[in-house]
């Protein structure tokens, strides 16, 4: 490799230029996300409240699909984006807890337990507040939407007004996240599916036994499982369940484990076979060698994540976000115990149930705040939590049939969303200047002596 070269091959003898290495960084990490869906949150609603807000309820409202003789699907553009690109969220979602838990922090249950807990405080409180002000009204079947953390808003804004050096704090919070990820997916399939087609039902269980077959073989190419994800997908989607429990299921069964090491030493030798002799034969087992030397998890994700950050989840913000603000709805939704629970749920729920769950597991022993990670951290985290947009917006979509109400949990979920994401960022802020997280884990090393220093008599 050449020393101006940053990947495999001869250089173009002519190229353009590329973006500066900052820039870059900043497009594809968490925060450059998180500015994507913004910015898909922000066009929808201005698209919205503009004169041509008919072309966008036009637009998701276009029907598209395609037949093979007598069998075919049709699906409106809303329904394409919630339904089928959303199952690639939820499969990136299904690989990172898969892979934690195999092999990353979600293994040690004392890094775990408080996170964890936390997180089903986070579950349960902003519930009961909910039903607090909505029980016994037809609004509440809605409890759900306020279950959800948005994990790429939340490590985004952490990374764009969070404390210095935030790492550990984002150790923890992502923990949360993913255990919250797991309790909002479970009550999604469960209590958000009208009616079950049992013959579909029974073809997707056919299915996932067939991927625990492939599991089982120790097969570790990624097409058997893309199609049996795909075969899934339809499956689950003719069943009534919601089809991107699909992508779940396949994220949470692609295997996950470090390849042996007699595979990863086979890449050498395929290597030096190739640069022996560069036949186009010895470059394709050299090229398969190395994928095996890697876990199918990780090779899934480095291909499904990048679309699923930049791509899915800011066309899911673009498709959902779009809510009419005109001051009929903005008085509409004041004085609606709907969207007032749905934004006090999200700030106040998240804050008290993480913040008081994780400080019991902590009391009781029963776990341990990572690195360098303080009370106020947590606090400031568990504000920060209470965002709770993509998920919630796309169990709102699944939870109420009535506009009206949909349009309130909307315009609840963007108000407690926007609250907690403020309140948070100026907590984590002023915590991390009082706190810092970037202070060592033990103590400082010993001062040097005064000046002026000599070296000692006879050395030389």
């Amino acid at each position: 490799m050449s020393a101006t070269s940053t990947s495999p091959g001869p250089n173009l003898r002519v190229s353009l230029p590329g973006l500066q290495p900052s820039v870059k960084n900043f497009l594809t990490n968490e925060a450059g996300s998180a500015v994507y869906l913004l910015a898909a949150t922000v066009v929808a609603l201005v698209w919205v409240n503009s004169p041509f807000a008919d072309s966008y309820e036009a637009l998701w409202h276009t029907t598209a699909g395609f037949h093979i003789g007598t069998w075919g699907i049709d699906l409106d553009l809303h329904h394409w984006v919630n339904d089928a690109a959303m199952a690639i969220f939820f499969t990136v979602v299904g690989l990172e807890i898969s892979r934690e838990a195999t092999t990353g922090d979600l293994r040690d249950k004392r890094t775990v337990a408080v996170p964890a807990l936390g997180a089903l405080g986070g579950l349960l409180v902003p519930v009961l507040i909910f039903l607090a002000f909505n029980g016994g009204t037809d609004a509440a079947h809605g409890w759900g939407v306020v279950m959800s953390t948005d994990t790429a808003f939340l490590v985004g804004i952490l990374a764009l007004f969070g404390p210095k050096c935030p790492d550990r704090l984002r150790l923890f919070l992502l923990t949360l996240a993913i255990v919250d990820d797991i309790g909002a997916i479970t009550v999604m399939s469960i209590f958000y599916t009208d009616e079950v087609d049992m013959a579909a039902l029974a073809l997707a269980a056919g299915i996932v036994a067939g991927i625990l077959m492939l599991r089982w073989l120790k097969v570790w190419q990624l097409a058997p499982y893309v199609v049996a994800g795909i075969a899934l997908w339809f499956a689950v989607q003719a069943s009534g369940v919601h089809a991107t429990l699909a992508g779940v299921i396949v994220g949470l069964l692609v295997p996950a484990r470090p390849a042996s090491r007699e595979t990863i030493e086979e890449v050498a030798g395929y290597g030096r076979k190739l640069i022996a002799d560069a036949t186009a034969e010895r470059e394709h087992l050299a090229e398969l060698a190395a994928r095996a030397a890697v876990p199918t998890n990780d090779r899934l994700q480095r291909l499904l994540h990048p679309w699923s950050a930049f791509v899915v989840v800011p066309l899911f913000g673009l498709a959902n976000a779009g809510i009419q603000l005109d001051l009929e709805s903005l008085q509409a939704a004041a004085q609606s115990r709907l969207a007032i629970g749905v934004a006090v749920a999200l700030v106040l729920g998240n804050a008290i149930g993480i913040t008081g769950a994780a400080t019991l597991a902590l009391r009781l022993g029963l776990g341990e705040l990572p690195g360098r990670v303080r009370w106020g951290h947590l606090l400031g985290g568990a504000v920060l939590a209470g965002i709770g947009f993509t998920i919630s917006l796309f169990i709102a979509e699944l939870a109420f049939d009535d506009p009206q109400h949909l349009e309130n949990a909307k315009i609840g979920i963007l108000a407690g969303s926007l609250t907690a994401a403020v309140l948070g960022s100026v907590l984590l802020r002023w915590l991390g200047e009082k706190l810092p997280l970037c202070s060592p884990l033990s103590d400082a090393p010993p001062p040097l002596p005064p000046l002026p220093w000599r070296a000692p008599v006879g050395d030389g």
